[in-house]
């Protein structure tokens, strides 16, 4: 309910908002309609499982999500997963991984991983929705086409069954989808049908002549399931037993997963089209409160979907009424209007999920990363392609996102350098100290970068491969925003082993983060306390009094230093008392 109070808030209830609100909901329902049907048959489930998917889903997403205008229910992205779980779990194992889905992005939500999910990288989710649109596209070939069933549990199976039967395509069922097919891409062009979605124009049209003309052979809802029961579903709890939940988590966790990352790429495409921030959180435990829901009214998994949210704010929704407009729609059309849906041919569905695929594969943005890219990231793209294709989208999704881990901190590690600073970089400090050359024996290195185990190696590289050791080597950290127990474990061994070779190690300009972690780990404490500042000059001055006059002096000077700071400030204590 807080997308709605916020709403309210905003004065999105107002006189004059409510009306475009309403009819975008309308025209979203109406979109929605073939949609969830044919995502529906598309995953193994019936076709108002879709429906009702859309219904209960849609509705709990709009109430309880952290978008306004976010639109929720099946969508195509799902059917890879979902079509694999429906054939080897059967619709309750479907139902089952849903609700438990539903349950792991509520955690999500709760524990604050909105945020997180955002870092996927571009070529992990455009390799695995391209690869996605690619199952869906060849899936929808037997109906498309006509053709008899095929067997095989693998994409390349699948494949190579369906090219064996093309010589056996239905030329009747071929037709109708073709008419369909040319429907949902040109209609917009037809004169009084430019503001029609094009999936409507093309099911409504291949069912008025199928209903007339009765094609021999054409599959229709009415021939694959009997049509579709005119009224809403009842509540039914599936059968949850431990062995189930146990089978179960690995298809759950996908489906949670992918849910994730479709809602929160399709709210964040919603902020850039209203200028209005979404709570990633708090979608979150609105898709998960859904997909519990939904699966206990005869539905199974949902999320945000993109296009359909967009259709929303392009036809003036603005708060989560139109959302639930479009869910009160599609709840009428059911209770009306299923009789009607008898006659509705399987081809005119599968050309709408030709469109469907062909626009979530992104080909354009997907050629365009594999022409322009930096190598690593298109080996990343394909790599993730090719996996989801002929894999497992799990599979694909968790070696994209560690191959671009390591690709990250392969770039990050190369980013970080150690440096020898010379008198030319040294030039303005010398100067304030009176010198003009470092003292002999002195070397200066500096690291810039974040000091993680990444770039440990260049560290060590540059620090203990030295031809000619020198007396002492100050460390300087200014540039070092962070430091990892691997970098602070290689800063404490290396320090072990210059002091081996008799060179003695000076730190400064740590930041308090950094300081902090070297008190902690004990490297201010296995170096002399003077030989540690929070200034160069300091450090740099007390070098120069080392290699000039030797470690005694040094410490005289610094001992009498630190007396001189404490009569000073005991003075001014006096000072102040006796005024």
């Amino acid at each position: 309910m807080i997308t709605i109070l916020e709403a309210k808030r905003a004065g999105q209830f107002g006189r004059g908002k409510l009306l475009p609100n309403i009819i975008a909901g309308v025209i979203v329902g109406v979109v929605a309609l073939p949609l969830a049907m044919a995502f529906a048959i598309a995953s193994g489930a019936r076709p108002e499982q879709g429906l009702y998917t859309a219904i209960i889903g849609g509705f709990m997403v709009s109430a309880l999500g952290g978008s306004r205008v976010q639109i929720a229910g099946p969508t195509g992205a799902f059917i890879a997963i979902l079509s694999g779980v429906t054939a080897r779990y059967g619709i309750d194992g479907l139902q089952i991984a849903t609700l438990m889905a539903g349950l792991m992005l509520v955690l999500m939500g709760m524990a604050k991983l909105g945020g997180v999910i955002k870092f996927i990288p571009a070529p992990v989710i455009v390799g695995f929705t391209t690869g996605i649109g690619v199952i869906i596209w060849v899936g929808q070939w037997r109906d498309f086409l006509g053709l008899p069933k095929i067997s095989g549990d693998h994409f390349h199976e699948k494949l190579w069954q369906l090219l064996l039967a093309l010589p056996h395509l239905h030329i009747a069922t071929t037709g109708v989808a073709l008419f369909s097919l040319l429907l949902v891409m040109f209609s917009s062009r037809i004169r009084g049908l430019q503001r029609v979605p094009g999936p409507l124009v093309a099911m409504v049209a291949a069912t008025f002549l199928q209903s007339i003309f009765h094609f021999k052979g054409v599959a229709t809802i009415g021939s694959a399931f009997d049509g579709i029961p005119q009224g809403l579903p009842n509540f039914s709890f599936p059968s949850v037993t431990p062995e189930r939940v146990i089978e179960l988590m690995g298809p759950a966790f996908t489906i949670a997963m992918l849910g994730a990352i479709e809602s929160l790429l399709s709210a964040v495409v919603a902020d850039g089209m209203t200028g209005v921030r979404h709570d990633s959180n708090q979608e979150l435990i609105g898709q998960g409160l859904a997909n519990i829901v939904a699966p206990l009214f005869g539905g199974f998994a949902a999320t945000g979907a993109i296009a359909r949210t967009a259709t929303n704010i392009r036809n003036g929704g603005t708060s989560p009424l139109a959302g639930i407009t479009h869910t009160l729609t599609l709840a009428l059309i059911v209770l009306f209007f299923a009789p009607m849906a008898a006659n509705i041919p399987l081809a005119s569905l599968a050309a709408i999920l030709f469109v469907v695929a062909y626009n979530m594969s992104e080909l354009k943005h997907f050629t365009h990363i594999v022409k322009r890219a930096p190598r690593a990231d298109v080996v990343i793209l394909l790599i993730t392609f090719l996996l989801t294709v002929f894999t497992d989208l799990v599979v694909a999704v968790n070696i994209g996102v560690i191959l671009a881990i390591l690709q990250f901190l392969r770039r990050m590690a190369a980013a970080v350098e150690v440096q020898q600073m010379g008198e030319e970089k040294l030039k303005r400090e010398l100067l304030d100290q009176g010198l003009t050359n470092l003292p002999a024996g002195v070397l200066v290195y500096e690291i810039d970068g974040p000091f993680f185990f990444g770039a440990v190696e260049n560290f060590e590289r540059a620090l203990l491969q030295t031809h000619t050791d020198p007396r002492i080597l100050i460390l300087r950290l200014r540039r070092v925003p962070f430091m990892d127990i691997t970098g602070l474990q290689t800063l404490d061994e290396v320090i072990g082993k210059l002091k081996k070779r008799h060179v003695r190690v000076m730190i400064c300009e740590a930041n308090h983060r950094v300081r902090a972690k070297l008190w902690k780990v004990g490297i201010l404490e296995f170096i002399k306390p003077e030989d540690y500042a929070d200034e160069f000059s300091t450090l740099l001055k007390h070098a120069s009094t080392i290699a000039l006059f030797g470690d005694s002096l040094s410490c005289h000077v610094h001992l009498s230093e630190h007396a001189a700071n404490v009569l000073k400030v005991s003075s001014r204590y006096l000072r102040s008392d006796r005024e």
